[in-house]
C-alpha cells in the first residue's frame, strides 16, 4: 500500500465523551439543501459519507438559531423547532452509524443580512451599529434586551444539540457574522459595555459562550471559530501582536470554550510579522493552552475566494506540511472544506496515499449533495 504523506492526520483522538477516528475534520459550509430550513435525507447521506470514509469530526454547515434574521435564505437549516430538530436527529444517528462524530455550527449572520431576505422578509438585518462589513449602513442595531434574546436562543440551541445527541457545539464567530461584528472595531461603534475597547467588544461573545456552557455538560465540547478575514475585507485584524490575540481570545477560553477553530485562508502563512513564524491556530493554541483546529487551502491548488493559485504550495506539499506541523504539536486538528465537498472519500484517499485520485474541487461540486 502506498504510504500516507500525512499519516499523523489519521491518528485517533480524545474529542469529548469519545474519540475521533482521525484528525480531520469537515469544515462546515453553507449547502443550502434543507427546504424550510429542515434537513433532508439526502443531507443525512451527504454527512454520512464523510464519516464512513476517514473525517473524525463533522462540523454542520450553519444553522440558524431562534431568531427571525438569523439567516438569508429558507433553504438554510434550522436549529429550532420539532420538524428541523427531528431532522438533525436523524443526521446525527446517520453519522454515528459509521462510527463519525458530529457537532452543529450555530449562525447568525447580523448585518449580513438584507432586507427582504427569506426566511423572514420583513425582518430588518441587525447588529452591533447597525453597519455592514463595507462600514455601510444597513439594518438596526441592536438593544440590551434584543441581545439577551440572542444569547437565550445561543444557548437553547446548545442544550438541544445535547439534548438530540449530537457530539458538541460550534459557535460562529467568524467572517463578519454577528460575533464577529461584535469583535471588529470597524462594524462594533458602541458605546455601551458591548463595545469600544477589546475587552467591551468581546463581551458578547463571552456571554454566548457562558450562556451555553451554563445548560451543557461539562464534557460536552464547545468549539469557537474565529477569523481575522471578513467576507470582502481579507487584511482585516482582531488582532495585530500575539499579546492582543491573547487578549481576545482568553476571555473566551475562560468563558468556556474547549477548541479553536482558527479560520484562515492559507494554512501554511504566518499571521504575525517581527514574531516566531507560526500561523493564526499555532498562535492561538500558544496564547491560551487550548486545543486548535487550522484550516486553510488543504486538498485544493487555490484558497477560498480566490483566482490566485496557491503556487509552490503543492497540494502533496500541503499534506507533508500538515504532519509535521500536527507532529509538532502546533496544532491538534486540520479541517478541511472544499476538498470534502468535492469528494466524500477525500479522507480515505489522503490516508491511503491515493492522492492522486481525489476529485479536484470546481465550482461545479457546489450544485449537489455529492
Amino acid at each position: 500500500m502506498t504510504q500516507s504523506l500525512a499519516p499523523t492526520l489519521f491518528e485517533k483522538t480524545p474529542f469529548g465523551k469519545g474519540e475521533l477516528q482521525s484528525k480531520v475534520v469537515m469544515a462546515p459550509m453553507t449547502r443550502v439543501f434543507s427546504p424550510d430550513g429542515v434537513p433532508t435525507e439526502e443531507v443525512a447521506a451527504y454527512y454520512k459519507r464523510r464519516a464512513e470514509h476517514g473525517v473524525g469530526l463533522i462540523v454542520t454547515e450553519g444553522t440558524a438559531i431562534d431568531h427571525p434574521a438569523a439567516v438569508m435564505h429558507k433553504d438554510i437549516p434550522r436549529f429550532y423547532g420539532e420538524k428541523a430538530l427531528a431532522g438533525w436527529k436523524h443526521v446525527v444517528d446517520e453519522v454515528h452509524s459509521v462510527g463519525g462524530k458530529i457537532i452543529p455550527q450555530l449562525w447568525h449572520i447580523g448585518s449580513a443580512r438584507k432586507q427582504g431576505n427569506t426566511p423572514n422578509e420583513d425582518a430588518p438585518p441587525v447588529s452591533p451599529s447597525g453597519l455592514a462589513v463595507d462600514g455601510s449602513e444597513n439594518g438596526i442595531a441592536l438593544t440590551k434586551d434584543e441581545l439577551k434574546s440572542i444569547i437565550r436562543s445561543f444557548a437553547q440551541a446548545a442544550a438541544d444539540a445535547e439534548r438530540i445527541g449530537f457530539d458538541g457545539i460550534e459557535l460562529h464567530g467568524a467572517h463578519g457574522y454577528l460575533i464577529d461584528q461584535f469583535l471588529w472595531e470597524r462594524t462594533n461603534q458602541r458605546t455601551d459595555e458591548y463595545g469600544g475597547d477589546l475587552e467591551g467588544r468581546t463581551r458578547f461573545a463571552v456571554e454566548v459562550v457562558k450562556a451555553c456552557r451554563e445548560v451543557v455538560s461539562r464534557d460536552f465540547p464547545i468549539v469557537f471559530r474565529f477569523s481575522q478575514w471578513k467576507g470582502g475585507v481579507y487584511d482585516a485584524k482582531l488582532a495585530r501582536t500575539p499579546e492582543e490575540l491573547k487578549q481576545l481570545l482568553m476571555p473566551l477560553a475562560e468563558a468556556g470554550v474547549d477548541i479553536f477553530h482558527c479560520s484562515t485562508r492559507r494554512i501554511w502563512e504566518a499571521e504575525f510579522e517581527g514574531v516566531e513564524p507560526l500561523n493564526l491556530a499555532a498562535w492561538t493554541k500558544q496564547v491560551t493552552g487550548k486545543p486548535v483546529i487550522s484550516v486553510g487551502s488543504l486538498g485544493v491548488d487555490y484558497a477560498f475566494l480566490s483566482k490566485k493559485g496557491n503556487d509552490e504550495h503543492s497540494i502533496d506539499e500541503n499534506l507533508r506540511l500538515v504532519d509535521e506541523k500536527l507532529q509538532a504539536k502546533e496544532f491538534d486538528f486540520v479541517a478541511v472544506g472544499r476538498a470534502l465537498l468535492a469528494d466524500p472519500e477525500w479522507a480515505e484517499k489522503i490516508r491511503d496515499g491515493k492522492q492522486e485520485d481525489a476529485i479536484l474541487y470546481t465550482k461545479e461540486a457546489e450544485k449537489t449533495l455529492y
